[in-house]
């Protein structure tokens, strides 16, 4: 029987079996996706991000970033971080960054689905395999928190929103990760390598790529002649609800434990934090003491992203968010500089 076993090898996952090995524990990580895995994201680490990396021993490659641009039509604000840089790195440049790191501890690999769990006072079997412990880190469409039992439908009133991606290769233009307000999307455009810029849409469902890029004429400008650098990628539903994070033996970190939605961009930063305060719970053979942890950790982000997008659902609210910030440039900065 091992100590750990953890579901999903997505950077949160990667990231709670690399702090359950330094601690000592024998750790495995099963996923039914082989190779490297990419997934529909903004992209962009923000500072405490990189920070929280760089002291597991992970440096991936990327282009810094200095703060957050909003625009809409002629108006922008600017809002630069005050500490260190965030960075724009593919997601299949950080999961093989993590997954060297992983392989240096000798993490075990399983190639598998979690389908049923069965647990006792003492374990807990899933894919086969019988552990001490499980958490859950297996994306927005948690089999694992599904078998839990721990997923909650979403608010009725609420339209599901939706995310695409796609890269392009074009020299990045800004130092800034720039957010485009549309009437009902917003675009995300990400430095991520030398020659290569990310753009991610977030909006409701029906989204259209080029349909979306056309409303920005400036951008549309830029991208258009680019060449594609990866293939258009989606996700969602965005919106996930859990009633617990815990349950018996098992524990639920990163977009498994529930999710509001990537406006802000500190999914990942907050999905780190989990990781580790998972495996210190497991680590004090207290693992209840997570549900609260996991309050604390992710209650910024949850009124941050939950007030903004309740903001920019309101048609009389939203058109005025860009404005807004651009005449309380300190309460933007304020916000941007929270994240760093």
């Amino acid at each position: 029987m091992i100590d750990l076993l953890v579901a999903g090898a997505g950077p949160v996952g990667l990231v709670t079996a690399i702090h359950a090995a330094e601690a000592g524990l024998d750790v495995a990580v099963v996923e039914p996706r082989a190779g490297t895995i990419d997934k529909a994201c903004g992209e962009g680490l923000m500072p405490k991000a990189l920070d929280h990396l760089s002291r597991i021993g992970v440096n991936p490659s990327g282009v810094n970033f200095f703060g957050i641009r909003y625009l809409s039509g002629s108006t922008s604000v600017d809002a630069r971080f005050t500490s260190t840089p965030g960075r724009g790195v593919r997601r299949t440049v950080l999961h093989d960054a993590l997954k060297q790191r992983a392989h240096e501890l000798n993490i075990k690999f399983i190639d598998g689905k979690v389908d049923e769990i069965v647990q006792n006072d003492s374990s807990i079997t899933a894919a086969g395999i019988q552990s001490r412990y499980l958490v859950g880190a297996d994306g927005l469409h948690s089999s694992v928190r599904f078998n839990l039992g721990l997923e909650m439908s979403a608010k009725q009133n609420r339209r599901p929103r939706y995310g695409i991606r796609q890269h392009f290769t074009i020299a990045p233009w800004s130092d800034l990760v720039e957010v485009y307000w549309l009437p009902h999307a917003e675009v995300y455009v990400t430095p991520v390598a030398e020659n290569t810029v990310g753009l991610a849409i977030l909006g409701y469902s029906g989204l259209n790529f080029d349909e979306v890029i056309s409303q920005i004429p400036d951008l549309a400008t830029r991208i258009n002649p680019a060449p594609p650098a990866s293939k258009l990628r989606g996700a969602g539903p965005l919106r996930q609800r859990t009633s617990h994070r815990v349950q018996g033996r098992a524990l639920l970190v990163g977009d498994a434990a529930g999710y509001v939605d990537a406006l802000t961009g500190e999914g990942l930063q907050v999905g780190f934090a989990e990781a580790q305060a998972a495996v210190n719970s497991i680590l004090s053979g207290d693992i209840t003491s997570y549900d609260s942890e996991w309050r604390k950790i992710t209650r910024s982000y949850r009124l941050r992203s939950g007030g903004l997008l309740w903001a920019s659902s309101k048609r009389g609210i939203r058109p005025a968010i860009v404005p807004a910030a651009r005449t309380l440039p300190p309460v933007f900065r304020k916000i941007v500089r929270s994240l760093s």
